[in-house]
């Protein structure tokens, strides 16, 4: 730390800033200058904007681009319900089809895929809300064992999908240009861009959420002050990259692309003579990033005590009740825990907000026992109100150990996805994929040890636990 060292090395260039305002062109001249829509945009290219907000949503709020094209994207036949058939993605959503349950859920690691693509290897897990109302959220596996077609994209009318990759390298191509993605960094691809992801080095597995309201931010520092936790700087946007392959206007022809839209949970298609990938420049502030996991600042207790785990937070969704989010997006990397008279594992407790968590490497270290474990590749769900915390093992190493300096989580990251809406399980999740831990609750919390111990009659004073 702070930066990730990596086995699969960058290829790309990209512009910094969360949330800024950029632009950027791969043949000079193609941004027209001082308007966005001239009669005759430069170089004979088709200005269209694309909106990740109402028109009339607050500046400080307001999500847009205006991409310069060789074609716009409208130019394509009729979208039709995708044939069934083969590997499928498993989105299905409607309230009724989930399963709302308060008991505590742990899954072993998810499968890895071999003739999946990444879109065909979604796999719907847990999720609240309604797409069509712009409300809540969906919680992904994805399992791919193959690149996506070279003539193909796909885009998600439902949401923003933050990425985060666990096992295996995801080489993203959308309209703004390129994301390379490696374990240790996510990504975030908005609502309507287009995208394709090729493997460059095998088969690949982790995790990701759709947001189907509003955008993710930084979460605000307040007394932290200016700097910590993510920094707008470490985020990462493509640059423009096109292509020419539009000279063909037969459907079938080799320039021949099928686009793939997710709309509603419900996969359309439709089949277009010239790629999607053809913006030759672009400006704005609504463009997919990423960002490298290793760059958090984490901000910690230098006293007493643990302070609540929204200190790792790395992006928030807020809802419209400040201080509660739809989504939080939260990490335990490596750090460093010095507190003086403190239990350092995160403490038990019951939550109004439902937990999410997954592990992208190493060992979590408030859960080391237990059969089956929680390992990376796996998943836990602590849904509204039901009680967690650290396992036995944990519990009694964590009571017992000599309070020096100590550094936790060294080559591990955990994460998680954090939500004040109570999360349904799907079908998949708690039965198809058979990876739940039936036995979870008693393998972590069965064996708690009472410590309890009553002053002898007529003592007083604080009793002091054995």
């Amino acid at each position: 730390m702070p930066v990730t060292n990596f086995d699969f090395k960058e290829k790309y260039r990209y512009q910094n800033g969360f949330d800024a305002y950029l632009e950027s062109e791969a043949v000079s001249g193609a941004l027209p200058i001082g308007h966005n829509s001239p009669q005759k945009p430069p170089l004979g290219l088709y200005a269209e904007k694309l909106s990740g907000t109402a028109f009339t949503a607050p500046r400080h709020e307001n999500k847009q681009s205006w991409l310069y094209r060789i074609l716009p994207s409208c130019s394509h036949p009729p979208f039709v319900e995708a044939k069934q058939g083969g590997q499928e993605p498993v989105l299905e959503q409607s309230p009724a089809k989930l399963h709302y349950i308060p008991n505590q859920l742990r899954w072993d690691p998810f499968d890895h895929e071999s003739d999946t693509d990444f879109v065909s290897g979604l796999r719907l897990v847990a999720g609240a809300g309604e797409a069509t109302l712009k409300q809540g959220l969906g919680m992904y596996i994805y399992a791919a064992g193959k690149s996506m077609d070279a003539h193909s994209a796909f885009y998600s009318a439902d949401g923003d999908l933050l990425i985060v990759a666990q096992d295996g390298v995801l080489d993203i191509r959308t309209e703004f240009g390129w994301l390379l993605v490696r374990p240790m960094e996510i990504a975030v691809i908005p609502r309507g861009v287009r995208y394709q992801v090729l493997l460059p080095s095998g088969p690949v597995r982790g995790y990701a959420l759709e947001l189907y309201q509003g955008h993710f931010q930084l979460p605000e520092l307040g007394p932290i002050g200016s700097n910590g936790l993510a920094n707008a700087r470490d985020f990462q946007a493509p640059v423009a990259c096109f292509s020419e392959d539009h000279g063909s206007i037969a459907l079938d022809g080799p320039n021949s692309y099928t686009i793939t839209a997710k709309f509603n949970n419900t996969m359309f298609e439709t089949k277009q003579p010239h790629t999607p990938f053809d913006v030759v420049a672009w400006h704005g502030n609504y463009y997919p990033y990423k960002y490298d996991l290793g760059r958090f600042n984490t901000i910690g207790s230098i006293s007493f005590d643990h302070p609540d785990p929204s200190i790792f937070t790395v992006l928030s969704a807020p809802s419209d009740h400040v201080g509660t989010a739809i989504a939080d997006f939260v990490i335990f990397p490596p750090r460093w825990l010095v507190g003086e008279d403190t239990f350092r594992p995160p403490w038990y407790h019951r939550n109004t907000m439902s937990e999410f968590m997954g592990l992208i490497t190493g060992a979590y270290d408030a859960k080391k026992g237990g059969k089956g474990g929680f390992v990376p590749g796996g998943a836990s769900l602590h849904n509204v109100m039901s009680g967690h915390g650290p396992d036995a093992a944990s519990y009694e190493g964590a009571r017992n150990a000599e309070l020096k300096p100590q550094k936790v989580g060294e080559g591990s990251c955990a994460f998680m996805f954090e939500s004040c809406l109570m999360v349904g399980v799907t079908d998949w999740g708690l039965k198809t994929c058979q990876k739940v831990q039936e036995d979870y609750n008693e393998h972590s919390w069965g064996g708690v040890k009472v410590h309890w111990k009553r002053l002898p009659e007529g003592e007083k004073g604080v009793s002091h636990l054995l």
